[in-house]
């Protein structure tokens, strides 16, 4: 707990047996109340290195089903439990884990109601083992981004997030993509409702044994980050409704 918060920690995890016990360790548990894990059918052992560690909450995809899949299984099961506060945190060690109590304290104050962990912010992304390409498209993404559904964040790519969980409540994200590009759908639901965002600067860690997806994979994702901002733009002028930005029933 934290003011009264319940708060509930989510790893969507793919292959992530060598770097799960590293993340786990560094989580501040005097403050969590529940770790929630989603496997999405990995080729190693990270499910029984969850269950070694105590994890209690353990979802297994029968099959790969994406990203966005693994984060609606885990924001789904963190509702279900009662959260107060979701925080999302890869389990690959590339997000620092001892941020939590400060996004978490931000969300607790009623100071923001979605708080992001920018890699950008602080200027040490490419010391951080960021590959050129990656920030180069991280930049030039956000820039467009920011033009056209009228924000200022830092960046929109980041897969560390917290929530206050009636913004998750309020959004039908299990109808968004099972692919990568369901984080920018999620932080252009939550733009579009007039969601204030808060950023907290993040040190970029890219070890050998963290999570990445190839330059193919990430031209596609690319290309769907502007697809979804073209699309928040045209809704926003009301030339055409998407279902993207359908009220929550």
């Amino acid at each position: 707990m934290l003011r009264d918060k319940k708060i509930v920690i989510i790893l969507p995890a793919y292959n992530a047996s060598k770097t799960l016990e590293k993340t786990y360790n560094e989580i501040p548990h005097h403050i969590v109340d529940a770790i929630v894990l989603t496997d999405d059918f990995s080729d190693d052992n990270t499910v029984e290195v969850a269950k070694q560690l105590g994890i209690e909450h353990i979802i297994e995809h029968n099959i790969n089903l994406g990203y966005g899949a693994n984060q609606k299984s885990c924001y789904s099961k963190a509702i279900e439990l009662g959260a107060d506060i979701i925080i999302m945190l890869h389990p690959d060690y590339q997000y620092n884990p001892k941020l939590i109590p400060s996004m978490a304290d931000l969300i607790a104050n009623d100071v923001y109601e979605v708080v992001l962990g920018s890699r950008i912010l602080g200027k040490n992304a490419l010391s951080g083992g960021m590959p050129m390409y990656k920030y180069i498209s991280n930049r030039g993404l956000t820039f467009i981004q920011n033009l056209l559904m009228n924000q200022k964040l830092s960046e929109y790519h980041t897969g560390y997030r917290a929530f206050n969980a009636k913004v998750l409540k309020s959004i039908p994200f299990n109808e968004n993509s099972n692919d990568f590009i369901f984080d920018n759908q999620l932080l252009a639901q939550c733009c579009y409702k007039g969601i204030v965002i808060g950023e907290i600067s993040c040190p970029a860690k890219y070890e050998k044994d963290s999570s990445s997806i190839n330059f193919k994979r990430s031209s596609i994702y690319g290309l769907g980050v502007l697809r979804v901002s073209i699309s928040y733009f045209i809704q926003k002028l009301k030339i055409y409704n998407f279902k993207l930005f359908k009220p929550s029933l």
